[in-house]
């Protein structure tokens, strides 16, 4: 138990409803005996009938009972970490994991877990499992070694199963991916907008890079890195249309951007991608709070990290995502870009 005070951050917690804050500290208040979360909905207390404990556990010792949010934040914390340990199963295993299987693990049914599975995630356990499988043929296909080697030791049974569906796994071939992208052809533009410089670039599957800096080489330079062995197209009109979408996107975000994503990444990576798609234009999320909504709440530096690595600028809103105090820090095209660009959503 600690005493309030005005300057106390925990109770600015408390009146700001910092959800980020909610595994610092609860708060327990005297006239209704109940203690809460600092990011509880309700009508904050007056400040001399708070006291501050470091866990739940604490204010329970002192004869609180958990508030209804809190409660309901127990049951997601449950939730997370039972899907925390099926992403867990799913990692470790050496081929695909049945439904019923992981249901059974972490004591739900089949049914009841593939909605949790999705809700948290936002993959399915399959799509979950294939893109962790997908993630090891990445690993395994170096240069100068054996696609089929890959295949079998990342976990499919079969060449033609993962032959099948490499176009969306790797974005090409298997041959071509081991190879730096030999073969495949990816086109690209350089243009302007009121960021700087701008490189979109798009495969088969979609559009694969949108890339701000002031430097239309550095930019160039950095698609090539990513597929060093790629043929480069320069754009034909039907590109340039893409092209003139993605910049109009970039000015008037509530517009939406309407055309298919090649998105490559890790089965971690996706998970946070897909969360991050979620925040609304306007809005912002801390990287803790990314972490728990993706069902790895200790993961906060590795979601920062996922939010480096993303390759599609302004379509997966990493700019979205800020300190547990509201600072911006962490933006891979620049924080006066990531500013700029929160200030036009609002």
């Amino acid at each position: 138990m600690s005493p309030v005070h005005e300057t106390d951050p925990r109770w600015q917690a408390v009146l700001a409803r910092d959800a980020s804050a909610a595994n610092a500290f609860v708060y327990a208040v005297r006239t209704t005996g109940l203690y809460c979360p600092p990011g509880s909905p309700a009508r904050p207390p007056r400040r001399e009938n708070v006291e501050f404990f470091d866990t739940p556990e604490q204010a329970e010792a002192a004869g609180y009972r958990p508030s209804r949010h809190a409660l309901a934040g127990r049951a997601q914390a449950s939730q997370a970490a039972l899907v925390t340990r099926a992403c867990q199963l799913l990692d470790a295993a050496a081929s695909p994991l049945p439904l019923s299987h992981l249901a059974a693990e972490v004591g739900l049914s089949p049914y009841h877990f593939h909605r949790l599975f999705k809700r948290i995630t936002g993959l399915t356990p399959k799509a979950y499992g294939d893109a962790r499988r997908a993630q090891r043929v990445r690993e395994q296909l170096k240069p100068g070694g054996s696609v089929t080697d890959a295949l079998y030791e990342a976990g499919f049974n079969s060449n033609s199963r993962f032959y099948e569906s490499s176009n969306q796994r790797l974005g090409m071939k298997p041959l071509q991916f081991r190879n730096g992208g030999a073969r495949a052809s990816i086109r690209f533009a350089l243009g302007e907008c009121s960021l700087g410089d701008i490189l979109v670039a798009g495969s088969t599957r979609g559009i694969c890079a949108i890339l701000l800096g002031d430097d239309p080489e550095q930019l160039l330079r950095e698609l090539q890195d990513s597929f060093p062995n790629a043929e480069l197209i320069g754009a034909d009109a039907a590109f340039e249309q893409w092209v003139a979408q993605v910049v109009g996107f970039v000015e008037a975000p509530g517009i939406g951007l309407d055309l298919p994503l090649d998105v490559r990444g890790t089965a971690f990576q996706e998970r946070v991608w897909q969360a991050l798609r979620s925040i609304e234009v306007g809005a912002t999320a801390s990287y803790a709070e990314v972490a728990r909504r993706i069902g790895a709440p200790t993961a906060t530096r590795a979601v920062a990290q996922a939010c480096g690595a993303n390759r599609l600028a302004v379509a997966i809103p990493c700019h979205r995502v800020v300190r547990s105090d509201g600072g911006l820090s962490g933006y891979r095209w620049g924080v006066e870009r990531k500013r700029r660009l929160l200030e036009r959503e609002r």
